[in-house]
């Protein structure tokens, strides 16, 4: 008989030792990942009882609760005061449409399900006496005044910007158009999806900053010059003779907006001036493989690393049938095309800010991110962003070579209207072919900062669409966005 009572005694505290850890894992470590799940719609509503965290640009309010009261129960929905200002980058949260953007990839930090252990008891203790969970705050790095002026500069063209310091990575603008008001999905989603722009489709959910792929132009030839240095077969001093054209598989590729043959000129001015003859062979001569390289060194082939959604960050490269292609022999690619930004290049304004900020930081690679820091209920910082490296994408001495060769650009080149008094700014041009004639994809991609100091800022503005260059049209906008955040009063 006691050996029957020890067996079903021991099944029994089997059992329960079983129900403890499941129950454990489920309240905690499980947690997060059904937060996270879209299709969970239980889930999604008994999150509404929670009493989200703030989204603050660093102390203006970017989403905030609203409180409903049901039956008894009080539900906390979002309302956005900013509107349209940072709508792609916060995201909304729903309970009709679920959530993107910091809304989505947070939620376990808004809500309080990833906390530590003294939370969760203090959250036991708030459903025992009926106070509502309170998540934590999150702080970003976005410029209001930044944010407001590349909107209004885009206007009604589609396009981004993303401006960040290339010393942290600290993400300062990422502004994406058309844009669209988060307080509008929720209740007046038609009103969304009449929003028109110089495009079609308008996509105005879309974030064109870090979703948007768009044929990057001669921006590119920021990197193909850095491969040539890198190289060692090159500097800013060889020379060339431009004919106007390059010959690749047969095929006479001119340069863009002019006819006119350049003669014998230096790679530094080959830049300077965006001489596709000069890259096409420099391409040519060094290989594709050679160029990717280089490309991946800048981050390309990788989804870069910001706290927003995975899917809504996309990689740079090479694309084949909508998908990222990397080339295993010099002749799966054209590689006098890509060499100035053609080919089957795709790129996001995130990335190829990320370029310019290398340069502009002397060659070293820095993690951007977008999130300073989270703070609790209580007003202490849980978790302070610190800048990281990424990598060094190529010796400081071509870095310095290629900025000095991009602030020639600006000072007497094809960016000179992104020219600043006082700053010292190094650029690139860019004007990618579509396919569609007259209907071409424009960049201005840049590092600024004080004359003789480190620059504090990079920036890349596309637009789609464009029959002009990207000169006149990109550039234009990136000096708007770089004078409100070099020149002006910052966020209070």
């Amino acid at each position: 008989m006691n050996r029957q009572i020890t067996r079903v005694a021991t099944v029994a505290m089997g059992l329960l030792v079983v129900l403890i850890a499941a129950t454990t894992y489920w309240q905690t470590w499980a947690r997060p990942g059904l937060a996270e799940r879209q299709d969970n719609a239980i889930q999604r509503v008994a999150q509404f009882q929670i009493k989200r965290g703030l989204i603050l640009s660093p102390s203006r309010i970017l989403a905030r609760n609203h409180e409903h009261v049901v039956d008894g129960r009080t539900f906390y929905f979002r309302r956005y005061p900013q509107g349209r200002l940072a709508a792609h980058v916060v995201g909304y949260s729903t309970a009709g449409r679920s959530r993107t953007g910091l809304e989505r990839s947070l939620n376990p930090v808004l809500t309080g399900s990833q906390q530590s252990l003294s939370s969760l008891v203090d959250q036991s203790l708030n459903r025992l006496t009926g106070k509502p969970i309170v998540g934590d705050t999150v702080v970003t790095t976005l410029d209001l005044n930044g944010q407001r002026t590349a909107l209004d500069a885009l206007g009604t063209r589609c396009g981004a910007v993303v401006a960040l310091d290339p010393r942290t990575g600290r993400v300062r603008v990422m502004v994406s158009s058309p844009s669209y008001d988060p307080n509008d999905v929720e209740t007046n989603y038609g009103r969304i999806s009449k929003i028109t722009a110089d495009c079609t489709p308008a996509s105005p959910l879309l974030n064109r900053a870090s979703q948007g792929l768009y044929p990057p132009g001669s921006t590119f030839k920021v990197v193909t010059a850095s491969a040539a240095l890198d190289s060692g077969k090159y500097t800013p001093a060889s020379t060339f003779v431009d004919p106007g054209y390059c010959t690749v598989y047969g095929k006479r590729v001119r340069n863009f907006d002019t006819e006119r043959p350049f003669g014998t000129l230096s790679l530094a001015a080959a830049l300077q001036h965006s001489v596709n003859s000069v890259f096409c062979n420099i391409g040519l001569a060094l290989g594709a493989k050679r160029i990717v390289e280089q490309a991946k060194a800048f981050g390309f082939y990788e989804r870069p690393p910001l706290e927003t959604p995975d899917g809504e960050r996309l990689p740079s490269g090479l694309y084949r049938n909508g998908e990222l292609y990397d080339p295993k022999h010099n002749r799966d690619v054209d590689a006098g095309r890509m060499a100035f930004g053609q080919e089957r290049l795709l790129v996001t304004p995130l990335q190829m800010a990320m370029v310019a900020g290398t340069i502009g930081n002397g060659g070293i690679l820095m993690r951007p991110f977008v999130v300073e820091k989270t703070v609790t209920p209580n007003g202490n910082t849980r978790d302070q962003t610190t800048p990281t490296e990424i990598r060094r994408a190529v010796s400081p001495a071509t870095a310095r070579d290629v900025g000095n060769m991009m602030v020639s650009v600006v000072q007497g080149g094809t960016g000179t209207a992104a020219q600043i008094p006082g700053l010292r700014i190094g650029g690139k041009t860019g004007t990618a072919e579509t396919g569609i004639n007259g209907k071409n994809t424009t960049w201005f991609i840049a590092f600024a900062g004080n004359a003789g100091q480190k620059p504090t800022l990079a920036i890349a503005v596309v637009l789609q669409n464009q029959s002009l260059t990207g000169g006149a049209t990109a550039a234009p906008i990136a000096r708007q966005v770089m004078q409100a955040l070099l020149t002006s009063t910052p966020n209070p």
